[in-house]
């Protein structure tokens, strides 16, 4: 009896193979135009995500172009040890958590802001105008900002130190000081990303049921009202998952706009992880520090993209995964 079962698990492993492969094989050619699609973004995350991954070598060796990433001498935790020791470890990484924390507390409420006013503007043409307007300023790049912030809050000859002395004030030195560049880096990022941000949420609200606004108009509500019980709850699964992604980044600031911004006055507070690892990289050629630094940065990151997603989706049960 135990051979005949033997026998017929064989059978049924054999005959199901091919009914598996076929069937696979099927799906396949009916949706090949579909994979086709999909294989470009394959093919950009493979190469330029995964391949670079084995790049990560360097933060645990002495790398020397040379001998390359499989032939430089292992040192182990040598360049964290390194980092972590030096007087500047504790300044870098305190401005980067400042300066992130604070884009993203500053920056994150007004997009759901703009969007619930331009969903509630009552001239639509005049609500695409602002959407328009508000839109623009992402598509303008970081070297030209700085640039336009760099002429309007000049000291000598800008815009707002000319306003100051009309009014009596002494003229004010916005981009050099320490205690300015907080909030000019900040409030400039809201004025630049708020239109694009909003696009989302507007999208969200658009796909709202309209016979919930129909039914609070008929209770009376107001609109302060309809917005709180009807779009915050409507919208907040996506709001959720867009401050998770966000504080997914808390630690990826880019360099060029601080790296711009940056001068001998503001240092102290404009040296972040990104600007010194650009230094300590490519200036001073000082590969594996600069990646046992960047490294360090990463598992930061993902760190805080995980404890999030976690509390989310025990308080809200609204997560990435």
């Amino acid at each position: 009896m135990s051979r005949q079962g033997e026998k017929m698990k064989k059978r049924k492993k054999h005959s199901a193979f091919p009914a598996s492969r076929q069937s696979w094989g099927a799906y396949l050619k009916g949706h090949y135009d579909l994979y086709l699609l999909l294989l470009p973004a394959v093919l950009y995350t493979v190469i330029f995500l995964y391949i670079p991954m084995y790049g990560v070598l360097m933060a645990f060796e002495d790398y020397s172009p040379v001998k390359g990433v499989l032939g430089s001498t292992f040192v182990g935790l040598k360049h964290f040890d390194k980092f972590f020791s030096t007087y500047m470890a504790k300044q870098i990484i305190t401005n980067t958590i400042v300066l992130s924390g604070y884009s993203l507390l500053a920056s994150f409420p007004f997009p759901v802001i703009l969007a619930l006013m331009l969903n509630y503007c009552i001239s639509k043409r005049f609500g695409k105008v602002v959407q328009t307007v508000t839109y623009m300023p992402y598509f303008i790049s970081v070297m030209v900002l700085v640039g336009m912030m760099n002429i309007f809050f000049s000291t000598n000859y800008g815009v707002v130190n000319e306003v100051l002395k009309a009014l009596g004030m002494e003229p004010y030195s916005f981009m050099s000081g320490e205690a300015s560049f907080r909030h000019m880096y900040v409030w400039s990022g809201v004025w630049q990303g708020m239109g694009y941000s909003s696009v989302i949420y507007f999208a969200a609200l658009s796909g709202i049921d309209p016979t919930l606004y129909e039914a609070a108009e008929l209770d009376g509500a107001s609109k302060l009202q309809r917005i709180r019980y009807i779009d915050l709850p409507s919208i907040m699964p996506t709001v959720i998952i867009m401050l998770i992604m966000s504080a997914g980044n808390l630690m990826s600031i880019g360099f060029e706009k601080a790296y711009l911004m940056q001068n001998d006055r503001n240092s102290g507070v404009s040296e972040i992880i990104a600007t010194y690892v650009y230094k300590v990289g490519l200036i001073d050629a000082r590969y594996s520090f600069s990646a046992a630094v960047n490294l360090f940065n990463s598992v930061i990151n993902f760190v805080i993209l995980i404890v999030i997603n976690r509390i989310s989706r025990k308080i809200s049960e609204t997560s990435l995964w």
